[in-house]
C-alpha cells in the first residue's frame, strides 16, 4: 500500500495494489475509486483532501489482531 499527497492540486491518493487501473468511478463527489480488470478496488483518490481529512500530510498506520 502506498499513500501520497500532492499539495499543489490537493489530492490524497491511496494505492492498494500495483494492478493496472481498468476503470475509475467518482462514487461520491470528490471521491474516486479505481478498479482493476476483475473489479477489485486498487486505488482511492480524495480531491480537495485538505477539506476532507484532518491532516493529509500525516499518516498513522496500525496493525491489529492476533499474531500466529
Amino acid at each position: 500500500m502506498k499513500v501520497t499527497y500532492d499539495s499543489e492540486v490537493d489530492v490524497l491518493r491511496i494505492l492498494l495494489s500495483e494492478q493496472p487501473i481498468e476503470e475509475s468511478d467518482e462514487s461520491n463527489p470528490g471521491i474516486i475509486l479505481d478498479y482493476d480488470r476483475e473489479g477489485n478496488i486498487v486505488g482511492i483518490e480524495i480531491l480537495d483532501a485538505s477539506t476532507r481529512v484532518g491532516n493529509p500530510l500525516s499518516v498513522e498506520y496500525a496493525v491489529t489482531g492476533r499474531s500466529s
